[in-house]
């Protein structure tokens, strides 16, 4: 059976296209969202992949329709695969019934990894430039050696709390006991 998944991505535009082009592919059954593409919990998507059974083809209207991402779509189809269901997309004209489709799908699958291989490689790169440059990553520390020294001197008086000081230097009692310590070191 061809099951129909069709979205958009605002309540102003409309489904009727996509519904049209569904029946007329041969769906019996059509689920429906209207949620932007880049939601995780689409109701319709979450229904229509529980519905389809082995042997049953999920059908959409185009490619975009269904991932919110080229991972996430061919980790949906490949689920789908690997439970008997095939995938069709009418526009692109990707059938997953057919050598032809499966192949495409696996061309997807390895630009995909490509993709997050040559993400991977960049950022570490980026990463090795700037500590030949001197440059820790990581979060700037609150405490600079102005702020400890005042720290101090504050703490010196015995007047002054130490909830004050931290209350004074805007640092946490635990920031404030990890520098002095450092400092004593």
């Amino acid at each position: 059976m061809h099951v129909g998944y069709a979205r958009v991505s605002t309540l102003d535009q409309k489904l009727a296209l996509q519904k049209d082009a569904l029946a007329k592919a041969g769906c019996k059954k059509l689920f429906t969202d209207i949620a932007s593409g880049a939601t995780d919990a689409r109701k319709g998507l979450i229904e229509a992949i529980s519905y389809v059974r082995e042997g049953d083809v999920l059908v959409v209207w185009r490619l975009d329709r269904l991932g919110r991402s080229l991972r996430h779509l061919i980790d949906t189809v490949n689920d789908l695969s690997k439970r008997g269901v095939a995938f069709k997309s009418l526009q692109e004209q990707i059938d997953t019934t057919t050598s032809g489709g499966k192949l495409i799908f696996h061309v997807f699958d390895a630009l995909a990894e490509f993709e997050r291989d040559l993400i991977s490689e960049r950022t570490q790169a980026g990463l090795h430039a700037a500590r030949a440059r001197g440059r820790k990553g990581g979060r700037p520390s609150k405490v600079t050696t102005k702020k400890l020294s005042m720290a101090q001197k504050l703490l010196s008086d015995e007047k002054n709390s130490i909830d004050d000081v931290c209350h004074t230097l805007r640092i946490s009692r635990a920031t404030l006991y990890r520098h002095l310590r450092k400092a004593s070191d």
